[in-house]
C-alpha cells in the first residue's frame, strides 16, 4: 500500500496538469475586424477565417480605449483605463497598482509556464515590459522595421523606431521620417511577425516535451504603421479594387474636439493631412493595410498548423485579440484614437474545445477587459478579486450558449486634454459623455449614434433623440467617474 501511495504522490503533479488546458493568447496590433470571417469582400485571411471557424467569433466586441498601451493593460489586467487612470502610452501601469496580478501572472501562479514572443505589453514612449508576468523574459520583435536603407531615411533612426525603441524622446520632431509602406522580395521571417511565427513554433515543440500546462503569448505587429511585408501579400490585392471611405468629414453636430487630424500617420514620408485627401494615395494605403494583414494571416497559419500536428489543440484555449481597430479614411481619419467605430471594434476569435459550438457566433457586446475572467473561467482556475479593479465579465455563459446575455453594452473611453469621453455601445447606439472627470452633469456634450439607421456616424442626434439620449445616459451612470490621469485608482471589486 505504502508503494501504491509513493506512486500516486509522484504521479499527482502530472495528472494535475494533464487536466488543464493549454492557453495561445493570439494579439494582432492595429487589426480591425477586415477579415473574410468577419464578411470583408476584400481581405485574404484565411487562417483566421478557418480559426474562427472551429470556435467563436463575437461580432459586437470592442476595445476599452483606441491606443496600444492602454488596451493592452485592459487585456492583461481586466481592468478599463478609467478604472486605473492611465490613458497614454508612456506610462506602465504599475505605478498606478504596484501589486497588480496580470493574466499570465496568475496563470503562472497555478501551476502554468507563461511565455511571451512579440508585443504582448507597450515597450515603447517611455515604456516597458513586465517581467513579473513571465516565467522567462519576453522575447521582443521590432514593431517599425526597414531592409531597405533607402526608406529610413538612408538607415538613421527614424522618428517612430525612437519611439518604439525609447531612443531620443525628447527630439523625436528633429529626427527623419521613415517610409510608410515598404515591399520587397524576401522571405517571411525578414521581417518581425514571421520570426515571431518562428519562434512560437520552436515554443510549442518545447511545450510538448513539458510536464506542465503553458500559457503562451504571441504579439504580431502587422498591420501597425510601417507597412512593411513581403511583396508577395502586396501582390495579393489589387489597390483599384478597394472601395474608398464614403464619408470623409467630422459627424454633423459631433464637438470639434471628438476627431482627429493627422497624428501618427504623418510620422511616415510622404505623408501629409493634404496628401492623406488624395485617392491614388488612399488606396495605396488600404492596399498595403490589407497586404500586412494576409502577411499576419499566413504566419499565425503557421503557428496553428504546428499546434495541431503536435496534437496540442484538443487541450488548448485559443484567443485572437486585435488591441483596437483603425480608421482608413472614414470621417477623414487614418489610424485610431477616437471613439468611433472603426477605432474601437475589434476582432475576438475564441476556441474552447468541448466548450464551443464551431463555427459559432454572437452579438453579445463583448469588451477587452472580458478576456482575463474568461480565460479564468476556462481553465477552472478560481475567481481573481484584485488587487487592481476588476471590470471584464466571463464570457463563457456565451461560449455556451450564444443567444445568452451577461450584460447589455460594452464601455470605452478615450481623453481629450481635460475632457474625458467615456462612451457606451449597445448593439443599436454609442453614447458619448464628454466632460472633465468629476465636475457637474451639466457641463456635459453629448455624441449619439444609431447604427440601424447611420452605420456611418454622419449625424450627432443627441439633440434630435433625446428619450434615447436619457435612456442611455442611465446606463452610462451605472460606471463610476473616470479616474483623472496619475490619479490612484479605487481598489473596488465586483
Amino acid at each position: 500500500m505504502n508503494r501504491f501511495l509513493t506512486i500516486l504522490l509522484l504521479c499527482l503533479p502530472w495528472i494535475v496538469n494533464a487536466a488543464k488546458p493549454n492557453v495561445l493568447l493570439l494579439c494582432v496590433d492595429d487589426l480591425k475586424p477586415t477579415l473574410g470571417c468577419y464578411g470583408d469582400k476584400f481581405a485574404k485571411s484565411p487562417n483566421l477565417d478557418r480559426l474562427a471557424a472551429r470556435g467563436m467569433r463575437f461580432d459586437l466586441a470592442y476595445c476599452n480605449q483606441a491606443v496600444c498601451a492602454p488596451s493592452r493593460n485592459n487585456l492583461m489586467l481586466g481592468s478599463r483605463s478609467t478604472s486605473l487612470g492611465i490613458y497614454s502610452l508612456s506610462r506602465n501601469f504599475r505605478s498606478a497598482v504596484p501589486d497588480a496580478v496580470t493574466m499570465p501572472q496568475y496563470f503562472m501562479k497555478h501551476g502554468y509556464r507563461a511565455e511571451a514572443v512579440g508585443k504582448l505589453f507597450h515597450t515603447g514612449h517611455g515604456n516597458h515590459d513586465d517581467e513579473a508576468s513571465w516565467s522567462v523574459p519576453t522575447m521582443n520583435e521590432k514593431v517599425v522595421e526597414y531592409l531597405d536603407p533607402k526608406n529610413s531615411a538612408n538607415g538613421q533612426l527614424t522618428r517612430e523606431e525612437a519611439f518604439f525603441t525609447n531612443q531620443k524622446l525628447g527630439e523625436i520632431i528633429s529626427l527623419p521620417r521613415g517610409a510608410a509602406i515598404e515591399s520587397l522580395d524576401v522571405p517571411d521571417n525578414a521581417y518581425a511577425d514571421g520570426r515571431i511565427a518562428d519562434e512560437g513554433i520552436k515554443r510549442l515543440r518545447a511545450a510538448k516535451k513539458r510536464n506542465q500546462p503553458f500559457f503562451l503569448a504571441l504579439g504580431f505587429v502587422k498591420p501597425h504603421l510601417p507597412f512593411t511585408a513581403p511583396k508577395k501579400y502586396f501582390d495579393m490585392h489589387d489597390p483599384s479594387k478597394f472601395p474608398l471611405a464614403r464619408f470623409q468629414r467630422d459627424p454633423d453636430g459631433a464637438p470639434a474636439y471628438a476627431g482627429k487630424v493627422g497624428g501618427e500617420i504623418v510620422n511616415y514620408d510622404p505623408l501629409t493631412v493634404e496628401n492623406l485627401r488624395e485617392e491614388q494615395r488612399q488606396r495605396e494605403l488600404i492596399r498595403a493595410y490589407y497586404a500586412c494583414i494576409s502577411y499576419m494571416d499566413a504566419q499565425i497559419g503557421r503557428v496553428l498548423d504546428e499546434l495541431d500536428r503536435l496534437g496540442l489543440a484538443k487541450n488548448t484555449l485559443i484567443v485572437l485579440w486585435g488591441d483596437h481597430g483603425w480608421h482608413l479614411g472614414d470621417h477623414g481619419y487614418w489610424t485610431k484614437h477616437t471613439n468611433y467605430e472603426e477605432a474601437n471594434r475589434i476582432p475576438l476569435l475564441m476556441v474552447a474545445p468541448g466548450v464551443i459550438k464551431p463555427g459559432s457566433s454572437t452579438r453579445q457586446p463583448a469588451e477587452t477587459v472580458d478576456v482575463f475572467p474568461t480565460l479564468v473561467e476556462l481553465a477552472g482556475l478560481p475567481v481573481l478579486r484584485g488587487p487592481q479593479p476588476m471590470d471584464g465579465l466571463s464570457l463563457a455563459p456565451v461560449l455556451r450558449e450564444p443567444s445568452k446575455r451577461i450584460r447589455d453594452h460594452a464601455y470605452h473611453c478615450f481623453p481629450r486634454g481635460e475632457r474625458m469621453g467615456r462612451a457606451i455601445r449597445t448593439e443599436r447606439y454609442r453614447l458619448v459623455e464628454w466632460k472633465k472627470p468629476g465636475a457637474p452633469a451639466g457641463t456635459a456634450e453629448f455624441e449619439l449614434y444609431d447604427y440601424q439607421s447611420d452605420l456611418l456616424e454622419t449625424k450627432n442626434l443627441a439633440t434630435a433623440q433625446t428619450e434615447v439620449l436619457n435612456r442611455l445616459r442611465a446606463i452610462l451612470a451605472r460606471h463610476p467617474e473616470a479616474v483623472p490621469p496619475g490619479q490612484t485608482p479605487n481598489r473596488r471589486n465586483p
